[in-house]
């Protein structure tokens, strides 16, 4: 994929078709952009493009209600190049960028500098100052200028339609299963592994002490989850939370216990998805009633992946 911060050093091949927008998480509504942007890009011989924003435009004009993002702009542009886009363009927004009339911004960038033949922007989206350019006036733009738009129809699961928002607020409920199902896969955090107080070695549960990138952090709890570890998804369980039973904790842990497996992940940055919620952290009168319960997790989780489908879904080991 090409990635370029910024339109002016963009290295134009070929006409394009592209879509605008944060894409935060890229649910299933986002993929079906992506899906559109890609299947155009091909029947017209162009460059599936995406142009994104960073920070979030919320960020700047209204800071004290931005939303902590789902995934980090690395993380996004990942999954952009996995659904198809050969092309992110990253613009730094900031106030003077606010400012830019809409259709200024279509006429300068879209069609002179990006030589877009077919724009498509996701329901409710907005670009240019005071969010004057939706989906009417690019349209009205468009044939002017000469390229083609249009909208992407929302995405709805029972009944609702698919936001980062709502994934925001099940992924805080720990409902991690309906999450999964609005983003088309298990939410993920990834972040370097820190050194903790290696009271899980003692107890013959090593965990790896994540520090993660990501701003979301599903409700405190219990979960089955699966650990990117060369290469391979591997069967684990994650605890998140304040580790009542020592109660030394200043702030809340990411800790994963990998299952059938050992080795040394200081320092590397590892992936956790989140598959299944088991339970809420407790506090335990003992270690040993701690253990009893980690043991009884571990159960759980293994019955979880040997359900029908989910270890060949998953592709965990």
């Amino acid at each position: 994929m090409r990635l370029f911060h910024g339109t002016e050093n963009a290295e134009i091949q070929r006409p394009t078709v592209l879509t605008l927008g944060v894409f935060d998480g890229l649910h299933l509504g986002h993929q079906l952009i992506m899906k559109t942007v890609v299947e155009r890009a091909r029947a017209t011989n162009a460059v599936p493009t995406v142009i994104t924003f960073e920070p979030h435009p919320r960020a700047v004009l209204h800071p004290q209600s931005a939303p902590p993002l789902l995934q980090t702009l690395d993380q996004k542009i990942e999954a952009m190049g996995a659904f198809g886009i050969e092309q992110t363009i990253v613009i730094h927004f900031d106030q003077a960028f606010s400012q830019i009339r809409a259709e200024d911004f279509l006429r300068d960038v879209v069609v002179d500098r990006l030589q877009a033949k077919e724009v498509y922007l996701g329901r409710g989206f907005f670009v240019g100052h005071n969010r004057e350019g939706n989906i009417d006036l690019l349209r009205r733009v468009s044939e002017r200028l000469g390229f083609f738009a249009d909208e992407v129809p929302e995405v709805r699961l029972r009944g609702r339609r698919i936001g980062s928002t709502r994934i925001r607020e099940l992924l805080l409920e720990g409902r991690v299963n309906l999450a999964r199902r609005m983003l088309g896969r298990p939410y993920g955090v990834e972040g370097p592994v820190v050194r903790g107080a290696a009271r899980g070695q003692g107890i013959g549960f090593p965990t790896a002490n994540l520090h993660p990138h990501n701003r979301v952090i599903p409700k405190r709890g219990v979960y089955v989850t699966a650990t990117l570890l060369e290469g391979q998804w591997r069967r684990s369980v994650t605890n998140i939370g304040m580790r009542p039973t020592f109660g030394d904790a200043t702030e809340p842990s990411v800790e994963t216990f990998v299952m059938n497996w050992s080795g040394d992940l200081y320092g590397d940055v590892v992936r956790v998805r989140f598959l299944h919620r088991l339970r809420d952290e407790k506090k335990f009168a003992s270690v040993d009633e701690l253990k009893d319960q980690i043991n009884s997790d571990v159960a759980c989780a293994e019955r979880f992946f040997e359900r029908a489908g989910v270890k060949h879904s998953l592709a965990i080991a």
